[in-house]
């Protein structure tokens, strides 16, 4: 199993609590003390989530129209619907929200191919992830993207647990569908604004598997 490069130093310093914990604890207690295998227990556990969290799928783009936005993250739709975007556009768009628990894979990637025009980190607060007001109040990093002269937008955003988000976008980058574009720590939450005639093609509740369901349809731009 590979594992994110963003989880490599949290990944070695649980090697090293883990291995200098029951070390401590099988030489403070013996080998023969229930209460010395408990710790090993519980500690391998949480070696085992962290290794979990931080893991890479193979993942290979479900084949879809040009046009066609794959959902970039794993996780559940919390959110249909249009709204006043007023971050960036300052107009009405759709949004369709991705709520990702610290058990999904949390690699985020491009819906589709395009042109990155926009990439800006936001600060702001640590609501849930699952909040009304975490998509505009929350910490989060913001990436508009061209495609053929009609913009998206993808919103990673901070919660409660996840209070790293890590982006790889930069201004002027063309960018391929599948292609890795961030990283979220420990579950949140990924916003797309798309313009309000998109199609959708996803429900309330359903779960999706990044870049390989299909979320929306673009409209070609007249």
């Amino acid at each position: 199993m590979k594992f994110h490069r963003e989880g490599t130093n949290i990944i070695l310093f649980t090697l090293m609590a883990v291995a200098a914990l029951n070390v401590l604890s099988f030489a403070a207690m013996g080998f023969h003390h229930f209460a010395a295998w408990f710790v090993l227990v519980l500690s391998l556990t949480y070696l085992f989530l962290t290794l979990y969290f931080f893991r890479v799928p193979t993942r290979v783009p479900s084949k879809v129209s040009p046009n066609g936005l794959l959902s970039p993250a794993d996780g559940t739709v919390v959110v249909i619907e249009k709204v006043m975007e007023e971050q960036y556009f300052n107009e009405e768009r759709l949004q369709i929200s991705i709520f990702m628990s610290p058990l999904n894979v949390h690699i985020n990637w491009y819906p589709l191919a395009g042109k990155v025009i926009n990439s800006q980190y936001n600060p702001g607060k640590y609501l849930v992830a699952w909040h009304p007001k975490s998509s505009t109040l929350n910490e989060n990093h913001t990436v508009v993207m061209d495609w053929q002269g009609q913009q998206i937008l993808v919103k990673q955003i901070a919660g409660a647990a996840a209070r790293r988000v890590v982006n790889y976008s930069n201004e002027g980058e063309q960018v391929e569908r599948g292609q890795e574009m961030g990283f979220i720590k420990f579950g949140s939450r990924v916003d797309l604004l798309l313009p309000t005639d998109a199609r959708v093609a996803v429900e309330l509740g359903q779960k999706v598997s990044g870049l390989h369901t299909l979320l929306a349809e673009m409209n070609s731009a007249n």
